[in-house]
């Protein structure tokens, strides 16, 4: 996929864990009847690369909508072009110890500044994070999976919704945008 002004990283929370099933295949189908071009996927995660038709964020509210009423559940879908993901990548302001330590969290709109300082400064243990304009960059100090750094609680915490990808997975979507 070549880069275009309208390529987009989308990104949707929390699917394929839990009940919360999404294949990827219908994922491509969703967005393709959106009006997408130039659609694929990378792993089972929730990540399409497509260049949507119109205004972006139109886009990633139709394709929640759309999901919502398919499967029954409702997952913020937030996207990024290429040049936004890589920016996120370059400011990653923690040494990268290992790429699955190491995540971005692009949220759904940047949060209130006073949000942001206020959880930067709570204890998550050995997890550090950081808030740069709408991404929460996080080094988990043992891996996401047995942080108290959760979805809910950076929701709580900043006001607004996101999703993470470890650095490996950015990497991999950069590639495939840029490749």
């Amino acid at each position: 996929m070549s880069e275009s002004s309208t390529t987009r990283i989308v990104l949707i929370r929390a699917v394929n864990v839990g009940g919360a099933k999404l294949p990827m295949a219908e994922l491509r189908e969703i967005a393709t009847e959106l009006g997408a071009t130039d659609v694929s996927t990378y792993i089972a995660s929730g990540n399409l690369l497509c260049s949507p038709p119109g205004d972006p964020a139109e886009f990633d509210r139709a394709l929640g909508h759309e999901i919502e009423k398919r499967y029954g559940f409702f997952r913020e879908v937030v996207s990024r072009t290429p040049a936004e993901v890589r920016a996120a990548l370059d400011a990653h302001p923690f040494e990268v110890v290992d790429d699955k330590y190491s995540y971005v969290y692009f949220l759904v709109a940047e949060p209130d500044a006073d949000k942001a300082a206020a959880f930067e400064g709570k204890d998550f243990g050995g997890d550090i994070k950081r808030v740069i304009g709408s991404d929460l960059h996080i080094r988990y100090a043992e891996g996401a999976g047995r942080s108290k750094l959760t979805a809910p609680a950076i929701a709580r915490g900043l006001g607004v919704q996101g999703t993470g990808r470890n650095l490996r997975t950015v990497r991999k979507l950069l590639d495939l945008t840029e490749g």
